[in-house]
């Protein structure tokens, strides 16, 4: 019996155009053992959320460095939502402001990282998370 893989869709929205975190975590996702998606650069949430649910993948994990993250994430939740698939982990990382990272977490999104942030540490919480929810449980607590 083998072991299920974690399937992760990294997306970098908007108009931002430094890619080089996504990519790096992609990688880190990658070696550890998970399925990637990489969407490339200058995704709207449209755009993550058809791939997301096209790829089957368990998180959607947005690199957002451009300030539009209060409204990046909430639009990929509220989008995946409207095609049921609420239960997808929401993750990512960028230059989000303490404050901000509350809001989200009270909306419904995962974890977010900053810079500096260990490959390790997303690489665990995405593990953790799997291991917890599984696949089509996820809530806002995890």
């Amino acid at each position: 019996m083998t072991e299920e893989k974690i399937r992760v869709l990294v997306a970098k929205p908007g108009l931002d155009g430094h890619d080089r975190g996504a990519r790096v975590i992609a990688s880190a996702f990658r070696d550890a053992g998970m399925e990637v998606v990489y969407t490339g650069l200058h995704q709207t949430p449209e755009m993550i959320v058809t791939a997301a649910i096209q790829e089957d993948v368990d998180v959607v994990a947005m690199s957002v460095l451009s300030g539009a993250h209060m409204t990046l994430f909430p639009r990929v939740r509220e989008l995946l939502a409207a095609e049921g698939a609420d239960h997808i982990l929401i993750t990512g990382g960028g230059i989000i402001p303490p404050e901000d990272i509350a809001l989200l977490r009270e909306q419904g999104i995962g974890r977010l990282f900053g810079p500096g942030t260990a490959t390790s540490e997303a690489v665990a919480y995405i593990r953790k998370w799997f291991a917890e929810q599984g696949r089509g449980s996820w809530t806002a607590s995890s």
